[in-house]
């Protein structure tokens, strides 16, 4: 079972996600803040694997939350939890800033009702997940910065033509759905193709398989399909 805190000033959003998540049998929202320092203050209490973050929030704002929840403890508490961040309003400025200060994840308000969930589930299990939306700026920027060991020669010759296809959409910021409709593929079927990426590339998450397609040079940051 893995235990969600839910921040966000907005009872409304904060009820409409709890009723989501309690449909799902693996998830346990354990509690509710309305501020960036009650959401701090629950966290030591609760200990939640996984703090739903909104970013607009009075008194403290979810960035300086995520900032406190993960700084090293005077105490030699080890307890970290995972934040993953759900807000209407951003830009690559502010994906950077919360990335920045420790966020695991990174969604948008009027995603699917299932990318929660599984946002939730990715980011608890230790990996990063980013919204569609947000992926380009972010992507385009680490691009920007190579790291020693991914635009290794031929390590897209790894993937077979559909699979690179595949890569291509994704780098490009659609989500599975989206993938789906462009290449006339179940969703299922893109769902597979993209957990074999991630194998074949030895990487860990979606995020690191974009980073080696732009660094690789099967996309490039500006233009789109």
């Amino acid at each position: 079972m893995i235990t969600v805190l839910l921040a966000d000033d907005q009872q409304l959003i904060r009820s409409a996600i709890a009723m989501l998540l309690t449909h799902q049998p693996d998830l346990d929202v354990v509690a509710q803040a309305d501020d960036g320092q009650q959401a701090v203050d629950l966290c030591a209490v609760h200990h939640p694997d996984v703090v739903v973050m909104d970013l607009g929030m009075p008194v403290m704002n979810g960035v300086e939350a995520t900032r406190r929840l993960l700084a090293p403890s005077e105490s030699g508490d080890t307890y970290r939890p995972r934040i993953l961040v759900l807000t209407n309003f951003y830009d690559n400025d502010t994906v950077h800033e919360a990335l920045r200060a420790g966020a695991a994840g990174f969604l948008i308000k009027d995603s699917s009702p299932h990318e929660l969930p599984d946002g939730i589930r990715t980011i608890a299990a230790g990996h990063h997940y980013l919204h569609p939306a947000v992926t380009g700026g972010v992507i385009a920027s680490l691009a920007a910065q190579p790291v020693a060991g991914q635009a290794l020669p031929g390590v897209l010759d790894r993937l077979t033509p559909r699979e690179r296809e595949v890569l291509q959409h994704m780098a490009y910021g659609l989500g599975n759905g989206e993938i789906a409709v462009r290449l006339f593929l179940s969703e299922a079927t893109v769902r597979t193709h993209v957990s074999r990426i991630i194998t074949k590339l030895g990487v860990h998450d979606r995020a690191q398989a974009i980073v080696i397609a732009y660094q690789n040079h099967l996309v490039r940051p500006d233009p789109r399909p």
